[in-house]
């Protein structure tokens, strides 16, 4: 069941995903972290973030649309109080989310994280508006993300994963300016921009006006996205985007995913990624796949 991802092995294919696992120790009573591949942290930056006023979370049809605005404790206390506790929890593999506003604010979160032991890889979220270009968001400018990734990969000290926005006219040609910049993994898809209306009030039903749409909602989008990266670039990909069972993160591996990540579906079942790995070893037995990385790209076209 081991996969490889940018140098790093991991012993599963399925990784928790980023903002719905918490920083890891909250999950510590709940899933197995040794039967995972690896989980990634809330999305960390320079300083506390309080995020967006409420409500900032509503169940849609198939998914839900959030707007949380990236609420963290910061990346210095993160370093100070959560991951002494992870480098003790058996089998905790920790890739550390990061982001910024700014490139220099990316950079400095990347220079805490360089000093810190414990952690396994970087994912640098390509989805947030560069306020010193006048709120483009990096992901959906080229120029932009070369820079970010070019400049970010430069500074870390460990494999960099950048995770891309869906929110393109061509996410294959956003995935190779990342992979020519120096990314050494790319993960997708981040959320869809989106709108929910209550009829009543006439009124956004996310404080935000916007949010982002995830969960079974956007899988065959997001399979489709993945097997167009898978296509165009020679760096793993990590996809993701609506897996709730076994069958869903196998789905995404024949498109080309070298692994997956799981995220909506740990609001509905807390042990869901552990419960998807576990589902995964049973489907590769039950299907004669010797080795769960002979899926990857595997669809027949």
């Amino acid at each position: 069941m081991t996969v490889n991802v940018a140098g790093v092995e991991l012993r599963s294919p399925v990784i928790a995903a980023s903002g719905t696992f918490g920083y890891g120790v909250e999950f510590e009573e709940i899933v197995s972290l040794d039967r995972i591949g690896a989980f990634v942290t809330k999305g960390l930056s320079k300083e506390p973030m309080q995020g967006n006023p409420t409500p900032r979370i509503i169940e849609t049809a198939a998914g839900m649309i959030n707007a949380i605005g990236l609420q963290n404790m910061g990346v210095r206390p993160f370093v100070e109080e959560k991951l002494p506790k992870l480098r003790q929890m058996k089998g905790a593999v920790v890739i550390a989310n990061i982001f910024g506003y700014t490139v220099e604010d990316c950079l400095d979160v990347i220079r805490v994280l360089n000093d810190a032991e414990g952690i396994t890889m970087y994912e640098l979220n390509a989805s947030c508006p560069n306020t010193s270009h006048g709120g483009m968001v990096f992901g959906t400018d080229p120029g932009l993300l070369r820079e970010l990734v070019s400049r970010t990969k430069e500074a870390a000290k460990r494999p960099l994963m950048v995770k891309l926005s869906p929110n393109v006219t061509s996410i294959g040609q956003m995935a190779k300016v990342a992979e020519e910049a120096g990314a050494d993994a790319v993960s997708l898809v981040n959320t869809f921009v989106s709108l929910a209306i209550d009829l009543e009030t006439k009124r956004p039903r996310i404080a935000n006006v916007t949010g982002g749409l995830s969960g079974p909602a956007i899988k065959p989008i997001a399979v489709r996205m993945v097997y167009e990266v898978a296509e165009a670039v020679k760096i793993p990909v990590v996809g993701m985007g609506g897996i709730v069972r076994a069958e869903d993160a196998v789905e995404f591996m024949m498109a080309g995913a070298t692994a997956v990540q799981v995220g909506t579906a740990s609001y509905a079942d807390p042990r869901a990624v552990e419960n998807i790995a576990n589902g995964m070893k049973k489907w590769c037995a039950s299907h004669q796949v010797e080795r769960v990385c002979s899926l990857t790209g595997s669809v027949v076209l």
